[in-house]
């Protein structure tokens, strides 16, 4: 009988506007994985699908997830919205020995290396503070105040990543190609 590969659980983090979306879904994309779907209570855009997105559920639907112990890790980000990754999704992926990646914020990386160890944990950096201020301001979606809080709060996460021992990786976007390589070859070597 052939022996079941052993899955993987890579967790993406970053600042926001650093690329770890796109990063995640091209590699996905190369190396076969499946992408964790989180649930979250703020409202869908245009342009997002529930259930391929994220999971958009009301604030008591979220609140009994948690009371039912549902998620690997959940977190309120930036004191409104919730989010969460379901602990059951990311089980089965691995017991079918697949790549299950998850794209969360730096707290959520942390929760989730304690509950899971062997869960492969990269970190997406800028190549500098100015190249992610201009990254932010391009995505155009925030007044300059709340641009302002994200770029302090990048910051924060950043210092954070580099001395907390929670990341087995470290990437940095600066060519978008090649940050890509980089995590498929850092994954491959994983499994």
């Amino acid at each position: 009988m052939a022996e079941r590969r052993k899955g993987l659980l890579l967790v993406m983090a970053g600042p926001s506007g650093v690329g770890k979306t796109t990063i995640v879904h091209e590699g996905i994309r190369r190396l076969g994985g499946e992408f964790s779907v989180s649930a979250t209570t703020r409202a869908r855009t245009e342009r997002e699908r529930d259930g391929v997105d994220y999971h958009f559920v009301d604030q008591e639907t979220f609140q009994r997830w948690i009371d039912e112990g549902r998620f690997l890790e959940y977190a309120q980000v930036f004191g409104r919205s919730w989010y969460g990754t379901l602990q059951s999704q990311v089980e089965h992926a691995l017991g079918l020995g697949k790549l299950i990646v998850l794209d969360i914020d730096v707290q959520g990386a942390k929760n989730v290396k304690q509950r899971m160890p062997g869960a492969f944990t990269v970190f997406v950096l800028p190549p500098d503070e100015q190249a992610l201020l201009k990254r932010l301001r391009g995505r155009g979606r925030e007044a300059e105040a709340a641009l302002g809080r994200r770029f302090a709060e990048a910051k924060t996460e950043i210092a954070f990543a580099k001395t907390s021992g929670v990341y087995d990786a470290f990437v940095v976007n600066d060519a978008l190609e090649i940050a890509i390589d980089q995590v498929c070859d850092l994954v491959r070597a994983r499994v």
